[in-house]
């Protein structure tokens, strides 16, 4: 088993690989190949327990994605993430169950239900894939990403609900809502805790490969906990993910160059082995269909596949059309309230409020709280054809299968129906998800004009907070040295290479006047360097700036950072 599971990676990765180099989408090239692979006689059936597949491999794919979502973005789309996340997915559970119930008496309602929460979470992998490789826009990203981050975990809780009432346990709606909150809000506590203290490691500890080893261990030992508790391990990771992605521009910046590419492997690696797994299972299913049962199964997983594809779309243009309408009514307040001045008379005794203009707040609110307003309706349009179930959708199914109480015909229903939903959303969402966008003509272009003029902006604020700096800078080193040549600053406005340059020279040439000394240089550029961090920071916390332009920003700096390193090393083993 340990040399099947071996060649599957090797084989996996091999594929994705080949996939990233054509700019073709990864997952659907490796489902493909070893959906294809499966019917070979030599390629071997890989068996993994689907509670060992859920605690080893969601987790460290969970925190990753957790890890690149814009946080701000994120809180600015919670209610159509909301929606989506937890609406959607209970909707979709109770639809799936009610047809299959109809269609396959033999599943009994509660199975028929905890089929539903199996199915009902979409894997927003192969989405997020084909959006940045398409350039997707950034508003439609975050509601894809901040989807797949939360559904998980509200199909979970769905599946731990049934399956306890499956096993015989007497369990009423109010039960249901109570492990649902128990779950949420032990999972979030959980997850804050292990982002918190792995922010303060991460502070505290200067030693990259020691960091980066106790972020690969975090998401599982947050995961294992909170479900321990009773609470949401999904929640929980992506909590830490979260907490721990906003902060990381204030942990030093070897971290960040040191994990950036880990997460990026270990990405590539899981995501390979999880949609390889899902072609080669296809033996298994052929297997698991027998008994008097068979039309009957496979006529439900056509009707499921069919009412999972209907759904979404059903459900995301009224839902955002009544958020929309919201939207407007709150905005029309808003302005009542202004209009009639009673907000002068509120603003005054708020400490909340009273910060801001009516302009400024009317913007605020415009900004923060009407997301739902910036997508049209082909966004929405992609949105509701992003809906590819995956690793979440099979592992249950096959953790059902295993389930005492369920008898050999409903657990097999249950692994086959599973199997097709997943199978053919992967290949009939996701091979028609590029035509769909490239259709419908939406690309990145606003996104891009409106990074390029927060840039504008940041490096704007930047010179200026650069000057003030080195202004003190200069006068403090007057002071220490009694002569400063003016240049090396105007240098550092200019470019930062030439600093160095200009002190690499310096030192060749003897003077009566004290120099100051390149330690003194490079102090003075890692001083540059951390304000204009702080600019960007500023501006992030501020919503002026988005946060994954201001990683890219971050990214830069960093590398100005090694690079002033790198030369201080070469300098010491010259001395040496």
């Amino acid at each position: 088993m340990d040399a099947e599971i071996f060649y599957v990676l090797v084989g996996a990765v091999v594929v994705a690989a080949i996939a990233r180099w054509r700019g073709w989408p990864a997952p659907l090239l490796v489902t493909v190949v070893a959906l294809a692979a499966s019917f070979l006689p030599f390629v071997p059936e890989v068996e993994i327990d689907g509670h060992l597949l859920l605690n080893l491999v969601l987790p460290p794919l969970l925190y990753s994605a957790a890890l690149d979502v814009s946080f701000v973005g994120f809180k600015r789309s919670l209610p159509q993430i909301r929606r989506l996340g937890v609406t959607l997915v209970l909707l979709t559970a109770v639809a799936v169950g009610l047809v299959a119930w109809w269609i396959l008496p033999s599943l009994t309602l509660p199975g028929a239900l905890l089929l539903g929460a199996i199915v009902a979470p979409p894997d927003a992998v192969s989405a997020a894939a084909i959006g940045r490789k398409l350039g997707l826009p950034r508003r439609i990203m975050t509601v894809l990403s901040g989807e797949s981050l939360i559904n998980d975990a509200t199909s979970l809780t769905l599946y731990r609900v049934f399956a306890a009432i499956i096993a015989g346990a007497t369990l009423t709606v109010w039960d249901g809502i109570w492990q649902f909150l128990l779950a949420v809000g032990v999972g979030v506590a959980v997850g804050l805790v292990f982002g918190i203290v792995l922010h303060q490691l991460r502070m505290r500890i200067s030693d990259p490969v020691v960091i980066g080893t106790f972020g690969l261990l975090a998401p599982f030992g947050a995961y294992a906990i909170a479900e321990h508790l009773l609470g949401s391990g999904v929640l929980a990771v992506v909590a830490m993910g979260l907490y721990v992605g906003y902060n990381s521009p204030r942990t030093d910046y070897t971290t960040r160059q040191q994990e950036a590419p880990l997460w990026l492997s270990a990405d590539l690696l899981l995501e390979s082995f999880v949609f390889a797994y899902i072609g080669l299972q296809f033996p298994r299913v052929l297997s698991d269909l027998g008994g008097e049962e068979v039309g009957r199964i496979l006529m439900l997983s056509g009707v499921v596949l069919l009412v999972v594809l209907l759904v979404r779309p059903l459900y995301v243009y009224p839902a955002n059309g009544w958020a929309n309408f919201q939207d407007r009514k709150r905005l029309e307040r808003w302005d009542r309230t202004v209009e009639s001045g009673a907000f002068d008379e509120r603003r005054r005794d708020s400490k909340r409020w009273k910060q801001y203009s009516a302009e400024e707040l009317r913007s605020k609110i415009v900004r923060d709280r009407m997301a739902g307003l910036q997508l049209t309706w082909k966004d929405n349009a992609v949105i509701s054809w992003a809906g590819m179930r995956g690793v979440v959708t099979l592992a249950t199914a096959l953790a059902a299968a295993d389930l005492a109480a369920l008898d050999t015909e409903p657990s097999h229903a249950i692994v086959v129906v599973a199997y097709v939903v997943t199978l053919g959303t992967l290949l009939l969402q996701g091979l028609t998800l590029p035509l769909l966008i490239r259709s419908l003509g939406i690309a990145s272009d606003v996104d891009d004009e409106e990074d390029e003029r927060a840039i504008a902006d940041v490096k704007a604020k930047s010179r200026e907070a650069g000057k003030a700096f080195l202004a003190a800078k200069r006068d403090e080193w007057v002071d220490k040295y009694g002569s400063v040549d003016i240049g090396v600053f105007d240098a550092f406005t200019k470019r930062m290479t030439r600093v160095e340059k200009a002190a690499d020279e310096a030192q060749e040439v003897e003077e009566a006047v004290t120099r100051p000394s390149y330690e003194d240089l490079a102090a003075l550029t890692r001083g540059w360097l951390q304000v204009r961090r702080d600019i960007l920071l500023a501006e992030r916390d501020a919503g002026n700036l988005d946060e994954e332009v201001m990683r890219e920003l971050m990214a830069a700096m960093d590398a100005e950072e090694l690079a002033l390193d790198t030369r201080a090393a070469t300098r010491l083993q010259g001395r040496a």
